[in-house]
């Protein structure tokens, strides 16, 4: 049986979609908007200096490949790429991750939101994951389209653990179609 994939001490497996050698790609519990992804190393380090220098370039080589690949599913003409390194940059996890958020043109009314709804949002999972609460949402479809409108932190509800692997499984598919 091969290892479980890890997010700290959480076992996301269900909820890889891309996999390195050094490194992974899962989905979000919560995302700010569609396609908003996590590129996380293996080796569960809570700061970027703890990797190697060849932990690094996989990493940074997955980001890459995993932006390109999003950016066509939701035909994005951007992405946000950001990691909080560090407890005091606003990281809850501490489990270095890599933010990776497809743009279009007017997903939020002010470009610099995206950041203050991805601070609100990594501190909702930091008490979410204290008080070991599951995921209460129904079904949704994996998204294929940008939104406009973004709802506020309290109104995204985390996502289901089989509404993640459903997304997880259909990202999966665009990158089993450009190896």
């Amino acid at each position: 049986m091969s290892k479980p994939f890890m997010f700290s001490a959480f076992n996301v497996t269900n909820q890889v979609f891309y996999q390195a050698k050094h490194s992974f790609a899962i989905v979000n519990l919560k995302p700010i908007l569609p396609g908003h992804v996590l590129v996380l190393p293996r080796r569960v380090v809570p700061r970027l200096r703890d990797l190697s220098q060849e932990e690094i370039g996989d990493l940074f080589e997955s980001v890459k490949k995993v932006q390109s690949i999003l950016e066509k599913v939701y035909t994005a003409t951007a992405s946000n790429i950001g990691i909080q390194d560090g407890k005091d940059a606003g990281q809850t996890v501490p489990h270095l991750h890599v933010h990776l958020i497809p743009r279009k043109k007017l997903d939020f009314n002010e470009n610099d939101e995206v950041y203050q709804h991805l601070e609100k949002a990594e501190a909702n999972l930091e008490s979410l994951q204290a008080t070991g609460k599951e995921a209460i949402v129904g079904d949704q479809a994996p998204p294929t389209s940008m939104k406009k409108s973004i709802p506020r932190d309290e109104d995204r509800q985390p996502r289901t653990p089989e509404v993640m692997q459903e997304e997880a499984t259909w990202l999966r598919s665009f990158f089993a179609q450009n190896q």
